[in-house]
């Protein structure tokens, strides 16, 4: 073991390829760190594999907008040490094997994953390595180093061969009104933004956020969080910082690093649950008959639906990419169990395009929860469309920013503009079925049979879980039996002393 060991520290160093993939950063970044202390020249490398990206994933413009703010911005903090990032197009097995020769590559570094088709990525690269002789190293950085030292950037004719694209090469609308810009700088800035209020982040505590302010009521981090454009681990020991330095904090789940374990929990179900994104094969998820309704989808997806709280959501996921963790439920609940028992997937598939946090574990998870699938079984708490988003917003500024054709509504319509007359229609310069659509479902028939199909399933699935059940794998169950036997006994045997005296 100690003459291996000798050998190893003999070796050359490496020339390296650190590839990207979610960790779009500088800061703590350990497999970034490892490839720099490990090698003469690091080529830091993107790999645009648009064939792979959109076979296991959803992703719509406004996020790809931010994938390639990120990457222009980790472009650019690289250019202030002297490097370059390169962005390759193309499939990444050839484009690895071509560059890997083409550069005389010893080593590839990348950030470890979870999600499954990441993980199939690595054993391929891993394979390739064994093939055309070089190391992989993973390390694990997405979930919960000394830089001093430089490595040779590549060659500097090499940054204009391997530049950024813009989004018209991709063919991407140019335009993008999101407020969120991708990148670590950005990120960094909204981080320190929010530490700087020591008071806010001691008292933060999630629900009393509000899901329709005009301006996010929470950090609004979870884009670079997603991304890998700012490290959860900074964030998780930033805050332990100020809590130590506090009186009194919030505690999880409720508060701020609460928020970063319930990201934890997702992870750690989602690894090691089968088929974690699907109902079908999914042992954690309960199997229902959704209906199959291509138009109400649709009309959910573009704020079609005719009450006017959800579409203002759906409006603004779709323009700037985000929205309250509140305005999810209620959407979500509206598709599935609430109103229009559309399957929870439909819906993950279109937050996975839209949201520009859009993050395997947490989007299905929290889709299979709030369908009552999975981890939440309170399924008689339904969201209202109509009461939920008042209750924060009496006047509906919120709706009446992303929905214009409804502002002039008074207050007392603004939730339910098809209960104002056609003359009060006219003044606000919106004719209900024409202007904006009537509601497509009564929310009170909806939900209440939607409320009996739930019970329904649950019943047959209890029914089922019975008549399989093996109580010899359960001692408890066997102990509440052979107590519940004794105790039939003993009032056997005092009935029948009774009947003697």
């Amino acid at each position: 073991m100690k003459q291996f060991k000798g050998l190893r520290a003999a070796r050359m160093p490496h020339r390296t390829i650190h590839l990207f993939r979610k960790g779009l950063r500088l800061h703590d970044h350990p497999a970034l760190l490892a490839a720099l202390e490990s090698s003469e020249v690091v080529y830091p490398v993107y790999i645009l594999d648009r064939k792979f990206m959109t076979s296991v994933m959803h992703i719509g413009a406004l996020r790809w907008h931010f994938l390639l703010q990120s990457l222009e911005d980790l472009q650019k903090n690289l250019c202030r040490l002297g490097s370059h990032l390169l962005v390759i197009q193309g499939e990444y097995e050839p484009v690895l094997r071509d560059h890997v020769q083409k550069w005389n590559i010893t080593q590839v570094t990348l950030d470890a994953e979870m999600e499954p088709f990441y993980k199939e990525m690595e054993a391929n690269i891993r394979c390739l390595g064994e093939e055309l002789g070089f190391e992989v190293l993973s390390v694990v950085g997405h979930s919960l180093y000394d830089t001093k030292r430089r490595c040779r950037p590549p060659d500097l004719d090499l940054a204009e061969c391997y530049r950024v694209p813009l989004p018209a090469d991709l063919k991407i609308p140019p335009e993008s009104i999101s407020p969120w810009r991708g990148g670590e700088t950005e990120g960094l800035q909204r981080l320190e933004q929010h530490l700087a209020d020591q008071g806010w982040v001691a008292s933060f505590t999630k629900p009393r956020t509000i899901p329709n302010s005009l301006l996010p009521s929470t950090t609004g981090l979870s884009p670079y969080f997603s991304m890998g454009c700012v490290s959860v681990r900074t964030f998780f020991y930033r805050l332990s910082n100020i809590y130590a330095q506090a009186k009194h904090h919030s505690l999880p789940p409720v508060s701020l690093q609460g928020q970063l374990l319930w990201r934890e929990f997702f992870y750690t179900v989602a690894s090691a649950t089968p088929n974690f994104t699907k109902m079908a094969g999914n042992p954690i998820c309960l199997q229902i008959s959704w209906y199959e309704d291509a138009e109400r989808l649709h009309k959910w997806k573009t704020a079609q639906t005719g009450f006017p709280w959800i579409d203002a959501i759906m409006t603004q996921l779709r323009q700037e990419g985000w929205i309250h963790h509140l305005a999810r439920h209620a959407a979500a609940c509206f598709l599935t169990r609430g109103d229009l028992w559309i399957s929870w997937e439909e819906g993950m598939k279109v937050f996975e395009e839209l949201l520009l946090d859009a993050d395997y574990s947490i989007n299905a998870g929290n889709w299979m929860w709030l369908s009552a699938s999975a981890f939440f079984h309170q399924y008689t708490r339904i969201f209202c469309p109509v009461r939920f988003g008042k209750r924060t917003d009496p006047e509906g500024q919120y709706i009446r920013k992303y929905l214009p054709v409804l502002k002039n509504f008074p207050s007392k319509y603004i939730y339910e503009p098809w209960t104002a007359s056609e003359e009060e229609q006219k003044q606000a310069g919106c004719i209900i079925g024409k202007d904006y659509p009537f509601p497509m479902v009564d929310h009170k028939e909806a939900s209440n049979h939607n409320l009996q199909l739930m019970k329904h399933v649950r019943e047959e699935q209890y029914r089922t879980a019975q008549l399989t059940r093996d109580d010899t794998d359960d001692p408890m169950e066997m102990k509440l039996k052979r107590d519940h036997s004794e105790e039939n006994v003993t009032k056997a045997k005092t009935a029948r002393m009774t009947e003697q005296t």
